[in-house]
């Protein structure tokens, strides 16, 4: 059974696409599992409307952030913004902030 599904942005699509390819595999198979297992420790949520798919492979931890659009009661999606190498143990307000303009443009632009 899948929780929801995932669609890219084009932000978050560029900044994976510039990554390994193992890492890029573990990415993906971690937002999958994610979608099947709703595993607070591979999505979560941060703030306001804003979540996080977590992944950490070869010593980074990277981040993809992400929102929620019911638009379907049949299907529930989840946008993924964009994504970065998380450096500290808090994540940037700035990487927030930049989640929730993508999110203003995305249902702005529906």
């Amino acid at each position: 059974m899948r929780y929801f599904a995932t669609k890219f942005l084009q932000e978050a699509d560029d900044f994976i696409s510039q990554l390994d390819p193992k890492v890029i595999k573990k990415i993906f198979y971690n937002i999958d599992l994610a979608e099947q297992t709703n595993d607070p420790k591979l999505f979560k949520k941060l703030q306001n409307e804003i979540w996080e798919f977590r992944t950490r492979s070869a010593g980074l931890q990277i981040r993809v952030l992400a929102f929620w659009d019911n638009y379907e009661e049949s299907e529930t999606l989840v946008i993924a913004t964009h994504g970065f190498i998380k450096k500290a143990d808090k994540i940037p307000s700035k990487e927030i902030k930049r989640a929730m303009n993508l999110r203003t443009q995305y249902f702005n632009g529906k």
